[in-house]
């Protein structure tokens, strides 16, 4: 199967990847081309950002969190001749760990056979960047490194310094994307804004899109990226027919959601119904609950003052409704989210408080489910991520854990999603790819709809 590819990576993070990506998303598709994006790695908000210029879902593609059979048959699947552009994560090489490519950009761009463009960040150097740009291409075999795109140019004579550095290369150059503060995307402590927080971030990148894929090459990057190999087809996957209904908090508090991950509810049969936690006052007729991440602490008074909303989601829980919620979703069901001096009310499923922390929680997880839950048996192994600036205090001796991991730090005391009723919340976030995830929640509401 013949699919024009291209992936973009960074020498590091923060060289200015994702406006970049966005950047060659707008200029293929101003070129005539339908452009599916994709991103490595586990992350939700850059995602959103080549959503918004793409007009098409963005999808990840992480080996540790799906393996790597499924990476590249999703791949392969939610292509329908489109030209795909596929934004890396951290650093080319950086993966799982740091004593192997795994899950890096790298991994993938041999797993998908895809040419490299390696976007430097050459604010602060000169003839240097040569150098750099060398030990990149020759620390792997099989780099796949196809062009240099340098980002942050200072002047003219700097430009030219560069380029002059860079000839002994023989890469070419795409693109010299000059310093400019207006280039710069909002950030927070997880990263990039969600963009469905403001809508004059969806104005601003597809802005920023258009001005800086000025300073690109974007025909010799549409050659590139059509001078791939051919990659083979796989099978479709098949839909039953619904039976059940789960309804999906999706808002400016919650928005961490995988579109495979909801797209696997509705191929074992789930009709999918989205609601605000913040705004609204009823929660559509449904079999299940899924409440996914997010930042529910920065508009935590209007979450605290949605009293409703909360009664409700506590209604349905002690009626044995199957809940799934991950991180954001599992701060909610707690009795309050406690940031600076302020202390927000959350819904109270579980008799524990929520507190801020400065200190980031950034893992790849594995686990063992201890547990049954609406998810999966006992004595399965799990593997997921998890990346929070939160913590859970004062957590009762008696509350029941679903999973212990091996890697990671989950809850507490490396035990990770707690279960009450037939509620399952975890930090752990969950990629629904190569499990029964979501057959086995989709059953669970099915059985609850029939009682």
């Amino acid at each position: 199967m013949k699919i024009p590819r291209i992936i973009i990576a960074g020498i590091t993070s923060g060289v200015g990847k994702t406006s970049i990506t966005a950047a060659i998303i707008h200029g293929i598709r101003k070129a005539g081309h339908s452009v599916q994006p994709f991103k490595v790695g586990p992350d939700y908000i850059d995602p959103s950002y080549l959503s918004a210029v793409a007009t098409k879902e963005t999808r990840n593609l992480d080996p540790w969190l799906m393996g790597e059979k499924e990476v590249l048959s999703s791949f392969v699947r939610n292509n329908t001749s489109c030209f795909s552009v596929i934004e890396g994560v951290m650093g080319f090489y950086d993966g799982f760990s740091g004593k192997s490519n795994f899950s890096s950009t790298f991994h993938i761009a041999n797993l998908l056979k895809t040419p490299v463009l390696l976007v430097m960040d050459a604010g602060k150097s000169a003839r240097s960047i040569a150098a750099t740009a060398l030990g990149f291409t020759k620390f792997q075999k099989n780099s796949r490194i196809a062009g240099i795109i340098l980002n942050k140019i200072g002047s003219k004579k700097h430009e030219e310094i560069c380029k002059d550095a860079l000839k002994a290369l023989k890469l070419p150059i795409i693109g010299t994307v000059p310093y400019d503060l207006k280039f710069n995307l909002e950030s927070r402590h997880l990263g990039l804004i969600p963009i469905e927080e403001q809508k004059v971030l969806q104005l601003k990148i597809k802005k920023l899109a258009r001005i800086i894929a000025e300073f690109l090459d974007i025909n010799k990057i549409i050659r590139i990226g059509l001078n791939t190999s051919q990659l083979s087809r796989v099978s479709s996957q098949r839909s039953i027919k619904q039976k059940t209904t789960i309804a999906v908090a999706l808002d400016n508090s919650f928005n961490f959601y995988y579109p495979d991950n909801l797209n696997a509810l509705r191929r074992y049969g789930a009709k999918i119904k989205f609601f605000s936690p913040l705004s609204d006052s009823k929660i559509p007729l449904c079999d299940g609950l899924y409440l996914g991440g997010g930042f529910p602490e920065i508009l935590g008074g209007q979450l605290a003052r949605n009293k409703v909303m909360k009664k409700n989601i506590l209604k349905l829980a002690e009626k044995s409704i199957p809940i799934y919620a991950e991180c954001g979703g599992l701060m909610y069901l707690t009795k309050s989210i406690g940031q600076d001096s302020k202390k927000f009310k959350m819904v109270g499923l579980f008799d524990v408080e929520t507190k801020m922390k400065k200190m980031l929680t950034l893992n790849y997880t594995r686990a063992q489910t201890t547990n049954d839950s609406i998810i999966s048996r006992k004595g399965k192994t799990i593997q997921g991520h998890e990346f929070h600036y939160s913590e859970l205090d004062c957590l009762s001796k008696d509350s029941k854990f679903a999973y212990k991991l091996s890697l990671g730090r989950g809850i507490k005391d490396n035990k990770d999603g707690l279960i009450e009723y037939n509620v399952l919340a975890s930090y752990m976030h969950l990629h629904f790819a190569r499990s029964t995830f979501a057959e086995q929640l989709v059953q669970k509401c099915i059985r609850n709809s029939r009682k």
